[in-house]
């Protein structure tokens, strides 16, 4: 006997028991055939995530390694960074990082109910990747000394940290900056089926009143006033 299961295109990614129930007259019997884990796919056209173009799809799902571009505006680097979503326990690490969520430790049910849409996932993964918001993958640190951790610079993929999160009973990586989020986070959504790439940007608006404008001080003499946490970075 052949069984050909098909998902609905919008379903809820994750992890799923697949089991066989038996009916013989007033006799039922249920036997667990197995678990699957379902993802998102850029190979249905019905999927949210839906890549129309082949050469798009290996870049921003099967290519497991990139480059990412850091330094200043008129001194661009580029480094090479291992994405590695392939790697055995990858998968695991990326669903963990949702059960571990704020939004999955209030309400499991809602969260895992909204696990069909590729923008509710990619904002979880989001937050989670910055420990500084929701004590998630790494944590983060732009000056003074890293010896209490691993220098941001020093890193140049995501698997070393995503396993370093798990096997250390989820405690922060230390430490991250921007593209060390960005490479850990595009690993993972590239893992679970979302076309994910890193984009490097120059002078970054740092809006911290939340006004939609980076505002500047000065006094008559044109010295510039605290008066803002507002910045371009």
């Amino acid at each position: 006997m052949n069984i050909t299961i098909s998902s609905p295109a919008n379903a809820v990614i994750g992890r799923y028991k697949l089991k066989l129930q038996i009916v013989s007259g007033n006799k039922v019997s249920s036997t667990l055939l197995g678990q699957f884990v379902l993802l998102f796919n850029p190979w249905c056209p019905n999927d949210d995530v839906y890549m129309a173009n082949e050469q798009d799809r290996w870049e921003y799902v099967l290519n497991d390694s990139g480059i990412i571009f850091q330094g200043l505006e008129k001194y661009i680097q580029q480094e090479a960074w291992n994405y590695g979503q392939f790697e055995e326990d990858i998968l695991d690490i990326s669903l963990a990082i949702l059960d571990r969520s704020l939004n999955h430790r209030q309400d499991p049910a809602v969260d895992v109910s909204n696990r069909n849409n590729p923008i509710y996932v990619s904002r979880v993964i989001s937050a989670m990747v910055n420990s500084n918001d929701e004590k998630g993958v790494v944590e983060g640190k732009w000056n003074g000394k890293y010896c209490s951790g691993t220098n941001p610079l020093q890193w140049s993929g995501s698997v070393t940290i995503l396993r370093k999160w798990y096997r250390g009973r989820y405690k922060p990586v230390r430490y991250g900056q921007c593209w060390v989020f960005a490479g850990v986070m595009c690993t993972v959504l590239r893992s679970l089926g979302i076309p994910t790439r890193v984009i490097t940007n120059f002078n970054s608006a740092h809006d911290r009143n939340i006004n939609l404008s980076i505002d500047k001080y000065i006094d008559i003499s044109g010295k510039t006033l605290h008066l803002t946490e507002d910045s371009v970075w």
